[in-house]
């Protein structure tokens, strides 16, 4: 008797299991999928709090032009601009002088730019310091991210923000 009354609750379980199916999986069509022999269960990936989101991928090939350094505009039509391609050459425009180095975009979005080979064009004073500014904030980066559509690059000297250029 007790081996008879526990298969009809197992039953009965198993029968109650498969219609508490949820509303959504019977719209999905979903349902409760019965398992042969050794077959296990699907897992879903579940949301776990604290887990980090999947990270960013930093976009080699990109041209950026700069728009603001620690919130101040750069001015003009000849504004500081870089690239970094597949084998981590960066290059670019500094506002006068054109540069190059190596950079590595790092895990957890961090930045290492290695030192710059700048060009000697004599610039304008003012322009000459705005352009130091940018070098030095470059050359110290440490985090970037995209916020948007612009590239932002957190280092010691400042924060950068750049377009993507066409």
């Amino acid at each position: 008797m007790n081996k008879t009354l526990t298969v009809a609750l197992t039953c009965a379980t198993i029968a109650g299991a498969m219609i508490a199916a949820t509303p959504s999986q019977a719209q999905m069509g979903g349902g409760v999928r019965q398992l042969g022999a050794g077959q296990q269960p699907e897992k879903k990936p579940q949301y776990v709090p604290g887990a980090k989101a999947q990270e960013k991928v930093f976009p080699l090939g990109t041209t950026w032009t700069a728009v603001s350094l620690n919130g101040k505009n750069f001015s003009g039509g000849d504004r500081p601009s870089f690239i970094i391609d597949a084998q981590y050459r960066a290059r670019g425009y500094g506002g006068c002088n054109t540069f190059a180095a190596t950079a590595f975009p790092l895990r957890e979005q961090h930045l290492a730019v290695g030192p710059l080979a700048i060009t000697k064009k004599s610039c304008d004073k003012a322009l000459g310091a705005t352009e130091q500014a940018f070098f030095v904030a470059l050359r110290t980066a440490g985090a970037w991210d995209i916020v948007g559509s612009q590239l932002v690059i957190k280092s010691q000297g400042g924060e950068l923000r750049f377009d993507r250029s066409l």
